[in-house]
C-alpha cells in the first residue's frame, strides 16, 4: 500500500470513536518500532517528522527509511506528516518531498496572520493531494522551536470562524495539554465540555490533540533509576485520552513517551553493561522499548488495533 493522506483514517475514527496515533519519528530505531506495533496491531499509523527531526536525520533518509517500512509490510495505511511546520517554505518543501499532509503552525501569530499563512499553505497543498492541519490556541510548554509560558484554550466560536476562512482539513486544539514531559503541576485536568462544544459547532470535522504523551511514571523511574533526572514529570492519563478519541478527536500525537521509553532503556543498558560500545547493543533494547510503548498507546489510547481492515 502506497502512502495515503490522512482522510479516510480520520473519518474512519470519527464513525468510529478511536483515534489514529501520529508518533515523532527521528531515525531507523524509531520507525521501525512504530512500524512493528502498528503491524502487530493492525493499526493505522501517520509517522510524523518535526523541523527538527529533518535538520537531525535529513528529509531524504527518513523518506527512504520510510519506503523500506512500507516494503518491510504493504498492509499498514501509512501517512507520514510534517509537525509543527513553522513557515509556507517548510511545508512547500515537504509537500513537494512526497508527505501526504503537513501542518502549518501559526498559533504564535495574531488571529488574521495565522489565517493568512495557513490559507497560504491550503492553497498550495490542495491542488497536489496534500493534508493540511493547522492549530489554533496555545499549549503550554516547550517542543522545539514552540514555546508557551501558559495555556490559550481555543475559543470554538474562533475555530468555525478559522477553518471557514482558511479551509483547513483539521485542527489542533488547546483544551489543556502541554508539550513535553511536565504537563501538570496539580492533578490532570481536560477541557472536555470545550471539547464538545468545539465538536457540536464542527460536526464532522477532524480535530488534533497536541502535547498528548502520558508520560508513564514506571519509565520515568526507570530513567531516573540509571541516571536520568526527570522528576516530576507527569503527563494526560490515558483514560482522559481515550475519552478524548470518542469526542470528535481523530489524531492523537506522542512524541515524548517514546523518547522517555527509549532514553531509560539506553540509561539501563548502559549501567548494566559498561562493557558495551556497539550501538546494536543499547539501539535493540531501546527499538524494542519504542515498540512496546507505541503498542501501548494504539491498544489503550487511540483504541486503533484491528481498524486495517477498514482499508482493505
Amino acid at each position: 500500500m502506497p502512502l495515503i493522506g490522512p482522510k479516510k483514517m480520520f473519518e474512519a475514527a470519527y464513525e468510529g470513536q478511536f483515534a489514529i496515533g501520529a508518533f515523532n519519528v527521528n531515525n531507523m530505531e524509531i520507525i521501525q518500532g512504530i512500524m512493528r506495533a502498528a503491524s502487530e496491531e493492525k493499526s493505522p499509523v501517520i509517522l510524523q517528522v518535526s523541523a527538527g527531526a529533518r535538520k537531525y536525520a535529513g528529509q531524504t533518509y527518513i523518506m527512504k527509511l520510510v519506503e523500506a517500512a512500507l516494503i518491510e509490510d504493504p498492509t499498514i495505511p501509512v501517512c507520514v506528516h510534517l509537525d509543527h511546520g513553522p513557515s509556507f517554505e517548510m511545508c512547500k518543501d515537504c509537500i513537494d518531498g512526497g508527505f501526504t499532509s503537513v501542518m502549518i503552525d501559526g498559533s504564535s501569530l495574531p488571529y488574521e496572520e495565522n489565517i493568512a499563512i495557513t490559507k497560504k499553505v491550503v492553497e498550495y497543498a490542495h491542488p497536489r493531494g496534500v493534508w493540511v492541519e493547522a492549530e489554533l490556541g496555545k499549549l503550554a510548554g516547550i517542543e522545539e522551536h514552540v514555546q508557551n509560558a501558559e495555556h490559550a484554550f481555543t475559543d470554538p466560536d474562533q475555530a468555525v470562524d478559522f477553518v471557514e476562512k482558511t479551509g483547513c482539513d483539521s485542527l489542533a486544539v488547546a483544551i489543556g495539554t502541554s508539550h513535553g514531559a511536565y504537563k501538570f503541576k496539580g492533578e490532570p485536568n481536560l477541557d472536555f465540555p470545550r471539547l464538545k462544544t468545539i465538536c457540536d459547532k464542527l460536526p464532522n470535522y477532524p480535530l488534533v490533540l497536541h502535547g498528548a504523551s502520558s508520560v508513564p511514571q514506571e519509565f520515568v523511574e526507570l530513567c531516573n533509576k540509571y541516571g536520568g533526572n526527570v522528576g516530576g514529570a507527569r503527563g494526560v492519563p490515558e483514560d482522559m485520552l481515550r475519552q478524548a478519541a470518542r469526542m470528535g478527536v481523530c489524531k492523537i500525537n506522542v512524541d515524548t513517551d517514546i523518547r522517555l521509553g527509549l532514553t531509560a532503556s539506553i540509561r539501563q543498558h548502559m549501567v548494566e553493561h559498561p562493557e558495551h560500545f556497539d550501538p546494536r547493543q543499547y539501539l535493540t533494547p531501546a527499538r524494542e522499548a519504542v515498540y512496546q510503548m507505541v503498542a501501548r498507546k494504539i491498544r489503550d489510547v487511540m483504541g486503533s488495533s484491528g481498524k486495517t481492515a477498514l482499508f482493505q
